[in-house]
C-alpha cells in the first residue's frame, strides 16, 4: 500500500466524512475567500492533504476546519486576488441584497478580521477557540472582532 492509499477500513471513514464535511468546509472557504473556484481548491487541497495521515487525525472536522483556513489564508491569497481583479462584480451570497451588501462590506476588511469575523459569527465558534485555529492570543483576536465590528458600524448606513 502506497502511502497514498487507505486501508479498506479507512476508505469508508473518509468518504463519509467528505460527504458530510464538503459544504459547510466549501460554505466556510467560499466566506474566506470570495470565490467559488477558490473554495472549491481549498476545500479539496484540504482532503488531499489530509489523505495520506487519515488514520492519525484525531478529530478529522477540526482538522480540516483549520486546514481550510490556513490554505484560505497562505496558499490561495494570489489566486484570490488574480480573481479578483478579473471578476468586477462579486459573486452573490444569497439572494437578498441587504444580506449581499452586508457580505460585501465584510469582504472589505482586512484578512484577519474578515477571519474573526467569519469564524465568530458564521461557524459559530468562540473567540478561543478561534485564538486556537488562527495561532493568536484570545485577547488579539478580541481586539480583531471589536476593529471589525467597528469598522462595519461606521460603513453601514
Amino acid at each position: 500500500m502506497t502511502h497514498l492509499e487507505l486501508s479498506d477500513s479507512e476508505t469508508p471513514v473518509l468518504e463519509q466524512t467528505y460527504r458530510e464535511l464538503r459544504l459547510p468546509l466549501l460554505r466556510l472557504a467560499f466566506m474566506l475567500t470570495g470565490s467559488r473556484e477558490t473554495a472549491e481548491d481549498v476545500v479539496q487541497s484540504a482532503f488531499a492533504s489530509a489523505q495520506p495521515r487519515w488514520h492519525t487525525i484525531d478529530d478529522p472536522p477540526a482538522y480540516l476546519r483549520r486546514s481550510v483556513v490556513n490554505l484560505a489564508k497562505d496558499g490561495y491569497r494570489r489566486e484570490f486576488r488574480r480573481r479578483l481583479r478579473q471578476q468586477p462584480q462579486p459573486e452573490p451570497v444569497t439572494e437578498i441584497a441587504e444580506l449581499d451588501e452586508t457580505w460585501a462590506l465584510v469582504r472589505g476588511l482586512p484578512a484577519t478580521q474578515r477571519k474573526v469575523v467569519v469564524l465568530h459569527y458564521y461557524e459559530d465558534l468562540s473567540l478561543v477557540e478561534i485564538a486556537h485555529l488562527l495561532d493568536r492570543p484570545a485577547s488579539t483576536v478580541r481586539s480583531d472582532l471589536r476593529r471589525a465590528l467597528a469598522r462595519l458600524r461606521k460603513a453601514l448606513p
